[in-house]
């Protein structure tokens, strides 16, 4: 494919808007893993949980095709992200002055945080995946900016995000409450799921509630009984 060609910057205009709009939820759990850590930490589990989430999106566009064949993929992402949302949400968030017993305490806190947004971005990286490889084409050099695109987006996203945290504490519950849609729309586009829900309004809404009752409620309860007890 030309790259000067209308239709090379017509994919690579479509795969930007994949990016901006996909990467939003991506840049969501990088925020809100590494809100639990301390200060001087939060920087580096931004970057390397960014190029670690980008090496499996590597990994997961090179087998794509196979990817599309495993029956229940989404069904299975979704409610593993369902999971990681009330995790994160439930988290214990690190506070100035807190003890955080010594170097290894911190280093199996930013591990803990970086195994987190990993595996969150592999789970919701799906879609974006199948978007950009679609977009492409079969051409590598397009699924290579789509790669290189999400990067900056992911880490100016997620920092952001993460200031806005320390500003409106909210913004916690919100960002939970779209992981738990995006985990949703990914259990509901499962084709095993698909002919069930099919002209079934009441069972797409009820999956809707039970992912984010699963997230918002538990993790609200779990906030608020340490709460009562701190």
């Amino acid at each position: 494919m030309d790259i000067l060609s209308l239709q090379f910057l017509y994919a690579l205009g479509a795969i930007v808007i994949i990016d901006l709009v996909l990467a939003g939820d991506n840049a969501i759990v990088i925020a809100l893993a590494a809100r639990t850590l301390p200060k001087d930490l939060q920087k580096k589990a931004i970057v390397w949980g960014t190029m670690g989430a980008i090496l499996v999106r590597v990994f997961m566009t090179v087998i794509v095709v196979w990817l599309l064949k495993l029956p229940g993929l989404r069904l299975v992402g979704g409610a593993l992200l369902v999971w990681i949302g009330y995790k994160l949400l439930a988290a214990e968030e690190h506070e100035e002055g807190q003890d955080v017993s010594g170097a290894q305490g911190k280093q199996t806190s930013f591990f803990d945080a970086l195994r987190t947004i990993v595996i969150a971005d592999a789970v919701m990286g799906l879609d974006n995946v199948l978007g950009v490889a679609g977009a492409a084409k079969g051409s590598y050099l397009l699924v290579v900016l789509g790669l290189a695109i999400s990067i900056p987006i992911m880490i100016w996203g997620s920092t952001i995000i993460l200031k806005w945290v320390d500003r409106f504490p909210i913004i916690v519950y919100v960002g939970a409450g779209v992981l738990a849609w995006t985990a949703a729309s990914m259990i509901l586009h499962e084709p095993l799921m698909e002919s069930l829900v099919l002209g079934q309004p009441v069972l797409k809404g009820l999956v809707y509630a039970l992912c984010l009752a699963g997230i918002l409620g538990l993790g609200y309860w779990v906030r608020k009984r340490r709460a009562l007890r701190g």
